[in-house]
């Protein structure tokens, strides 16, 4: 395993910037949000030049992408031709896992299921694995149903964030069960009322994470993903969660 950290700890600056922080703060590894809204890079700026994202997405002050969170706002046709530039854009900058959000609470799991297949199928063609994200209000929300569709869905991984499921309606019960299905993990501290307290204040068992998913084999990244928040010092608490990661692994 790797301690990464997400682009977006440092979202309210230009990407070479916030690229930079992580530098300075002694990360190796970065999860880049290419994002139509509120991302350092937009899927539709990779799908009209292509060339250009992938040169900037090269220029990482020396850290590792170890994945990219794609989140497409457009019709299903354009949909569909946005993931695949996301996905070339993967493999020339040689990375295996794209994250993308699950379906909304309410969308038919047969539409849910056929929209995944065709991603897993345009990855594939690409090397790319994809991670569906577990998020409160979506269709990962509950572990039992994330678990039926990466079943119903061959090749598709979960991209775990055990906070989601720690503060969501899932109130903190086991999620255990998606443990085999994880490609890619994202981590903040969080309570039952709280989606993101300061470090050491919180109800996240990092290392029993660690042990759970070491029965499976994952030797991916440990993501930090703390968002900027008024109240913290970003830079300490940054600091403070890689090196707890760190001394887990």
């Amino acid at each position: 395993m790797i301690v990464a950290a997400s682009s977006r700890c440092f979202s309210n600056i230009p990407l070479s910037a916030a690229l930079q922080r992580l530098v300075d703060l002694e990360y190796t590894a970065v999860e880049i949000m290419i994002h139509e809204l509120g991302g350092h890079l937009k899927p539709s700026e990779v799908a009209a030049d292509l060339d250009q994202a992938i040169q900037v997405c090269r220029q990482t002050h020396r850290l590792t992408p170890v994945a990219y969170s794609v989140d497409i706002e457009a019709p299903e046709e354009e949909y569909y031709t946005q993931f695949a530039a996301c996905c070339k854009l993967s493999k020339a900058t040689k990375v295996v896992t794209v994250v993308v959000p699950a379906a909304e609470l309410g969308t038919p799991f047969n539409a849910e299921v056929e929209r995944l297949r065709e991603l897993v199928a345009i990855g594939s063609v690409e090397g790319v694995l994809v991670g569906l994200l577990t998020e409160a209000g979506r269709m990962t929300q509950d572990p039992a149903t994330a678990v039926v569709l990466c079943n119903n869905v061959k090749g598709l991984g979960i991209t775990l964030d055990p906070s989601q499921y720690i503060c969501g309606p899932h109130g903190g019960a086991s999620f255990e069960q998606v443990m085999k299905y994880v490609l890619h993990l994202r981590l903040r501290d969080t309570t039952k009322e709280r989606l993101q307290v300061r470090i050491g204040q919180g109800e996240v068992e990092y290392g029993r994470l660690v042990t759970q998913l070491n029965k499976f084999h994952y030797n991916r990244a440990l993501c930090v993903d703390i968002l900027p928040a008024p109240d913290a010092d970003q830079a300490a608490e940054m600091r403070k969660m890689r090196l707890l990661l760190e001394s887990l692994i």
